[in-house]
């Protein structure tokens, strides 16, 4: 039995992305934005949504259909980029019944060359790449450090580890297995999830 929290996300969630977010395909920037969103088209991971401002929409071409979704009609584009051409690459959201979503682009993950976060290029799909840290307030004292650099330091209990949610620490899928969090002085085992199968102290 997995100790590991199951997903509370609903369907059509939408949350800021708290990072810059830049995609390049065929040689070409395709989009660089810090408005991006996170859009769980279902429970288990989100979609970035990209405000089509900040895209270059002169690397989308219209490819003459649409297609009714779970958060409006959009409309579907192929990709050209210098010699690269992927059809299918993104769906541009019309008007919306969720708030936020009109005038967004969802690109396919594949459709891109590579993916930064920040600086940070990225090679897994928003699905899983960040992990948050939940502290809950106790009488107990709780210190979570990262290469020796303190991120968080409260009168806390539990600390809880999920995927996807946005919350105030982040930390790529790398980065967790070199958390160490003390817990009233005592340090504890460093953090598994479900993504790894074992993790020494």
């Amino acid at each position: 039995m997995s100790d590991y929290p199951a997903a509370i996300t609903a369907t059509n969630h939408v949350a800021p992305v708290p990072r810059r977010i830049r995609a390049f395909a065929g040689g070409e920037k395709v989009l660089d934005t810090t408005r991006a969103l996170y859009v769980w088209e279902w429970p288990n991971y989100p979609q970035y949504y990209i405000p089509l401002a900040d895209v270059r929409s002169d690397l989308l071409e219209p490819e003459g259909h649409t297609q009714q979704t779970g958060r409006g009609m959009v409309e579907v584009h192929g990709l050209r980029a210098g010699p690269v051409h992927r059809p299918r690459a993104a769906k541009v959201v019309g008007d919306s019944p969720i708030d936020g979503l009109s005038g967004t682009v969802r690109f396919e993950w594949a459709a891109m060359d590579a993916w930064f976060e920040e600086d940070e290029q990225v090679f897994v799909h928003p699905r899983s790449p960040y992990v948050r840290v939940d502290a809950l307030r106790s009488n107990r004292t709780v210190r979570v450090e990262l290469d020796g650099v303190v991120l968080a330091e409260a009168r806390s209990t539990v600390m809880v580890f999920e995927t996807g949610l946005p919350t105030r620490y982040y930390l790529s899928r790398t980065d967790i297995e070199r958390v160490d969090i003390t817990l009233d002085g005592q340090r504890l085992e460093r953090p598994t999830t479900h993504f790894f199968a074992s993790r020494g102290a």
